[in-house]
């Protein structure tokens, strides 16, 4: 895997408030949808500025970081680190969904 994905998959682990605040992880086309602990822990303002990330949205108790299609690629990343480190806590939490079942970010949805 590329190593800008592993940086770019270790700061959102980061920036989420770490590996401990996250209950669950799963990821459609375009993002990746966790499940938080406290979302307050969450740097918003700095994942929305990374390079890699286009935005955050929170909708519906998942935080979720736009990444756009190459989301399975940190993805990846973040799933191999569960099984070394007991990032998620059950193998259930790390599935796909279409992308229909998101809501769209803000900005997309605005006429």
């Amino acid at each position: 895997m590329p190593r800008k994905y592993e940086k770019l998959a270790a700061d959102i682990v980061k920036n989420v408030g770490g590996k401990e605040n996250v209950s669950s992880l799963a990821h459609c086309v375009t993002r990746l949808r966790f499940k938080l602990k406290d979302e307050s822990k969450a740097n918003t303002d700095v994942l929305k500025a990374m390079d890699g990330v286009v935005t955050v949205v929170q909708s519906g108790g998942q935080y979720q970081v736009v990444i756009g299609n190459a989301v399975t690629a940190p993805k990846k990343r973040t799933t191999q680190r569960r099984s070394r480190s007991t990032f998620l806590s059950t193998p259930s939490a790390a599935s796909s969904r279409p992308c229909s079942e998101c809501s769209p970010p803000p900005v997309w949805s605005r006429a």
